[in-house]
């Protein structure tokens, strides 16, 4: 049964990381902003270290256990984990440079070349470890390396988001509240399994659909959740409202209900005072959420507020 289950995990394991991807460049290729770039590289990375440093180690084992000893065959594992963790440094350097680049910020050079400098020299420090010391256990070292740092960055990179600071951050506040707790939180999900981790095969399968299922957050949240019309040129941000109407192709009776949506009225309240069914209502609100590409009433006074145009 095991067997099986680790097979269908496997399938979901490459669905997911196939979706997360296609999303990412789905998003690159229409919108042409580089903070798409990013996430697709951030997919990328993030998902190489999923197969190279978790499947890897399943694969390691069903295929060379009959050829190496057990002490053999686990110094090899660790190994193996070891080279996949440069993986796992470059996917934390583009989570922080979208956070970056989201949040308004300019992204420094100097800042990449101390990451790098010192992520790669806890590495090596974490190697030596393994090679010299008989009685730490490299998985654990290993395992509490990637809880803390990536809890560390995840954290660092939902505070870039949320507290943009004093540059203006190219999404609007109303993904900001939510993207940012979404990356933290999606980390301590990924890492609680770990925590309870000791070759125990069913906290791997909770971990390893965690790990993936985890990390199609931002590309399916930034596809089906965010405001896109933030991304309009700053000489439209104080338009006015029929300026806006007209922008975005809104009718004029499709204008009278945007108005007392802003208003705060609900489709009764909009169906009694413009005398229209409750029918009509939805049916224009459906389509004004269509033409000016949100989601729900909040994220249409959310952009209507953002351009100040009531």
């Amino acid at each position: 049964m095991l067997q099986y289950l680790g097979y269908l995990i496997f399938i979901l394991s490459v669905a997911l990381a196939a979706g997360g991807v296609v999303l990412s460049s789905k998003l690159r290729n229409k919108y042409h902003h580089e903070i798409f770039s990013t996430l697709l590289y951030f997919q990328v990375f993030i998902f190489t270290f999923g197969f190279y440093g978790i499947w890897g180690q399943v694969v390691i084992k069903m295929f060379l256990s009959t050829y190496l000893s057990a002490e053999l065959l686990l110094r090899f594992s660790d190994i193996a984990m070891l080279l996949g963790l440069p993986f796992l440094v470059f996917a934390w350097l583009m989570l922080i440079q979208f956070s970056v680049e989201i949040s308004g910020r300019k992204n420094s050079n100097w800042f990449v070349l101390w990451f790098l400098l010192l992520n790669f020299s806890i590495i090596i420090i974490v190697g030596y470890f393994i090679a010299k010391t008989s009685t730490l256990r490299p998985l654990s070292l290993i395992k509490y390396y990637f809880i803390s740092m990536h809890l560390l960055y995840s954290l660092f990179s939902s505070l870039l988001i949320v507290f943009p600071g004093k540059g203006r951050s190219i999404i609007h506040n109303y993904d900001n509240k939510r993207i940012g707790p979404g990356i933290s939180l999606v980390m301590v999900l990924q890492c609680l399994p770990l925590l309870f981790y000791n070759s125990q095969p069913f906290i791997a399968v909770i971990f390893t659909l965690t790990f993936f299922a985890g990390n199609t957050f931002l590309p399916i949240y930034l596809n089906y959740g965010m405001l896109f019309t933030v991304f309009i040129s700053g000489t439209d941000k104080d338009i006015s409202f029929e300026e806006f109407c007209k922008k975005f192709e809104v009718s004029p009776r499709e204008t009278d209900i945007v108005r007392e949506i802003c208003n705060g009225l609900s489709n009764k309240e909009i169906s009694d005072k413009l005398f229209i069914s409750l029918q009509t209502v939805k049916d224009h609100t459906h389509r004004i959420y269509m033409k000016t590409n949100v989601k729900s009433r909040v994220q249409l006074i959310y952009l209507v507020k953002e351009l100040k145009i009531i």
